[in-house]
């Protein structure tokens, strides 16, 4: 029972992990349409697909997904913080996407595409 919750847990993490890059990512694109380019591109598009793979793979974490997404922002403001010159004060408190818009191949915010 043990090995199943710390299992458990390990897949939250997992998904917190690849949550937070993603939505760093888009805060990125959304508030720096300058810099948009293929790399941000890949990422999110990458980021997606490992999500939807976990997902796949560990149905269980789905009912908390609105809940993990919020808590991932937090790490996605950070990602910021740390890649632009962006302050967490430039950044918004709360996500401001939904899980549905997050994991939308056409979702990306401002969506002006250079490309």
């Amino acid at each position: 029972m043990e090995e199943i919750e710390a299992l458990g847990r390990q897949e939250r993490r997992e998904l917190l992990h690849r949550l937070g890059i993603l939505v760093g990512h888009l805060l990125k694109w959304q508030l720096q349409p300058h810099l948009r380019g293929k790399s941000w591109r890949a990422t999110i598009t990458e980021r997606r697909r490992q999500i939807q793979r976990l997902l796949r793979d560990s149905p269980s974490l789905k009912p908390d997904l609105s809940a993990a997404l919020q808590e991932a922002h937090q790490d996605g403001i950070l990602l910021v913080v740390r890649e632009t010159p962006l302050s967490e004060a430039d950044l918004p408190a709360q996500c401001p996407y939904t899980f549905e818009q997050v994991m939308d191949p056409d979702f990306y915010p401002g969506k002006e595409d250079p490309q």
